[in-house]
Protein backbone atom coordinates (compact mmCIF):
# COMPACT_ATOMS: atom_id res chain seq x y z
CA UNK A 1 0.00 0.00 0.00
CA UNK A 2 1.13 3.47 -0.62
CA UNK A 3 0.74 6.23 1.24
CA UNK A 4 -0.31 10.07 0.52
CA UNK A 5 -2.55 13.11 0.86
CA UNK A 6 -5.48 14.40 -0.87
CA UNK A 7 -4.82 17.14 -2.93
CA UNK A 8 -7.97 18.16 -4.45
CA UNK A 9 -11.24 16.45 -4.38
CA UNK A 10 -14.74 17.33 -5.88
CA UNK A 11 -17.65 16.09 -3.97
CA UNK A 12 -20.09 17.00 -6.29
CA UNK A 13 -18.17 15.06 -9.61
CA UNK A 14 -16.68 12.13 -7.75
CA UNK A 15 -12.85 12.88 -8.79
CA UNK A 16 -9.90 14.50 -7.21
CA UNK A 17 -5.98 13.62 -7.07
CA UNK A 18 -3.84 12.10 -4.19
CA UNK A 19 -0.02 12.86 -3.95
CA UNK A 20 1.88 9.83 -3.20
CA UNK A 21 4.29 10.58 0.04
CA UNK A 22 7.42 8.98 -1.54
CA UNK A 23 7.38 10.01 -4.83
CA UNK A 24 5.53 12.92 -4.99
CA UNK A 25 3.63 11.88 -8.04
CA UNK A 26 -0.08 12.64 -8.65
CA UNK A 27 -2.92 10.07 -9.19
CA UNK A 28 -6.56 10.31 -10.59
CA UNK A 29 -8.70 9.11 -7.83
CA UNK A 30 -12.51 8.40 -8.86
CA UNK A 31 -15.15 7.79 -6.35
CA UNK A 32 -15.66 4.12 -7.47
CA UNK A 33 -12.04 3.37 -6.23
CA UNK A 34 -13.03 4.80 -2.58
CA UNK A 35 -13.62 3.01 0.52
CA UNK A 36 -13.52 5.97 3.00
CA UNK A 37 -15.00 9.87 2.14
CA UNK A 38 -12.24 11.91 1.60
CA UNK A 39 -11.83 15.80 1.36
CA UNK A 40 -8.94 17.87 0.60
CA UNK A 41 -5.67 16.97 3.03
CA UNK A 42 -7.07 14.09 4.04
CA UNK A 43 -4.20 11.22 4.77
CA UNK A 44 -4.74 8.25 3.02
CA UNK A 45 -3.23 4.88 1.86
CA UNK A 46 -3.86 3.36 -1.57
CA UNK A 47 -3.37 1.19 -4.55
CA UNK A 48 -2.69 1.85 -8.07
CA UNK A 49 -4.58 0.37 -10.77
CA UNK A 50 -4.18 1.51 -15.07
CA UNK A 51 -6.94 3.58 -16.11
CA UNK A 52 -7.83 4.78 -19.52
CA UNK A 53 -5.68 7.91 -18.62
CA UNK A 54 -2.94 6.11 -16.81
CA UNK A 55 -2.78 4.94 -13.39
CA UNK A 56 -5.36 5.35 -11.01
CA UNK A 57 -5.43 5.66 -7.32
CA UNK A 58 -7.91 2.65 -6.14
CA UNK A 59 -8.66 0.79 -2.38
CA UNK A 60 -8.16 4.39 -0.76
CA UNK A 61 -8.69 4.27 3.09
CA UNK A 62 -8.47 6.83 5.03
CA UNK A 63 -4.91 6.24 7.86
Amino acid sequence: MKEGTVKFFNESKGYGFIKDKESGNEYFVHVSGLVDELKEDDEVTFELAEGRKGLNAVNVKLL
